[in-house]
């Protein structure tokens, strides 16, 4: 369950993640590296922290917003739902907080809840317990 307290002790109500024992951009390759072993690519990344420099001229702690795409179950889910393209792809953010490093991936399952759409639970499931897989192999 993507929502219980992880053994690092970051608790949140609509992911799964952890503080991580590795420098912020070496969790970065490695979160990227556990991904793919569970057949995600990264299509996107966010760096919040150069994206604050640059916009707002304000130093914000490293933080990069990865968007994680598992095509297989993407179009499963996109044939089921058309408009389900409005949440993908599944975010994963690595950031750094008070000199440590986290890592944490979005709870498909109460992500794809809005939706409304019984057709999507068993994909959730699945994105789950991959994006869990991918954070505890650090």
């Amino acid at each position: 369950m993507m929502s219980e307290e992880s053994k690092q002790g970051l608790k949140l109500e609509y992911g799964y993640g952890c503080s991580v024992a590795m420098p912020f951009h070496q969790a970065i390759e490695r979160i990227t590296e556990t991904l793919k072993e569970e057949g995600f690519g990264v299509l996107s990344r966010i760096d919040v922290h150069e994206k604050m420099k640059e916009k707002l001229g304000v130093d914000f702690p490293n933080y990069v917003i990865l968007g994680a795409c598992n095509p297989p179950i993407a179009y499963e889910s996109l044939q089921a739902e058309p408009n389900l393209g409005l949440l993908l792809p599944c975010n994963v953010v690595v950031y750094e907080n008070e000199g440590r490093t986290f890592v944490a991936a979005i709870d498909a399952k109460k992500m794809l809840s809005i939706v409304g759409n019984p057709a999507l639970e068993a994909a959730a499931v699945q994105v789950n317990e991959k994006l869990q897989r991918a954070i505890d192999r650090f």
